[in-house]
């Protein structure tokens, strides 16, 4: 029964892989020439970033538990899994030295918030389900990216293992995500009410943000 939702997920993932060279800032953690300060900025868009997609990933949930049930597992899982990630952010942002202070003073970059400002638009009015694909096939790039920053992090910055939590958190595969996300698009498949057309420009507007998160922090 989930083969119809796998291979719709697979396909809208391929279908929606950034450009190798759309992460200008990528590669240089991964050689270890991006200075502290950027890391430091990367940590303080991501606590702002975290905070706004738990409260969409909340209201996903609230709206899909009447509108598309299948969906609701979904966004309860990534509302509990920015929770997780909220908790292992300290520690990359003391790592990178930032303070509570600066924190607090730090004036967050448009090109960085327009990502989780986007999220927060599908969860007040997209269909739950067709956001349950356009987030699938974003979160494939995001675990890859998480990954090589974990191992850059390590590698050419000394950041311990505690450091690197919040990357980690996300360079691991979820297979209950991956089963709750099939779940949700095979009911939607099932009873008619999956629009692929509308899941996949959702899906390319999330990955031209997150695209420009990464340039934004990327610029001198």
């Amino acid at each position: 029964m989930t083969h119809t939702a796998t291979r719709l997920l697979e396909t809208t993932a391929a279908k929606l892989a950034p450009d190798p060279t759309a992460d200008p800032l990528l590669p240089l953690i991964a050689t270890g020439t991006a200075g502290r300060d950027t890391l430091a900025a990367l940590a303080m868009e991501q606590r702002l970033v975290i905070a706004a997609d738990h409260r969409s990933f909340l209201h996903l949930a609230q709206r899909a538990a009447t509108e598309e049930p299948a969906s609701a597992p979904f966004f309860e899982m990534l509302a509990q899994g920015e929770t997780v990630a909220g908790e292992r952010l300290g520690a990359f942002a003391k790592a990178c030295g930032v303070s509570e202070e600066r924190s607090a003073a730090y004036e967050p970059l448009p090109g960085c918030q327009a990502y989780p400002s986007y999220v927060a638009r599908l969860a007040l009015g997209a269909s739950p389900a067709d956001v349950v694909l356009a987030l699938s096939a974003n979160f494939s790039s995001w675990g890859t990216y998480c990954a090589t920053i974990a191992d850059a992090l390590r590698r050419h910055y000394g950041f311990t293992d505690d450091a690197c939590g919040f990357f980690d958190f996300f360079a691991e595969p979820s297979p209950e995500l991956e089963r709750r996300a099939r779940e949700a698009v095979q009911a939607a498949l099932d009873g008619g009410r999956m629009d692929e057309n509308a899941a996949y420009h959702h899906g390319r507007l999330l990955q031209s943000y997150e695209s420009m998160f990464w340039t934004t922090l990327a610029r001198p």
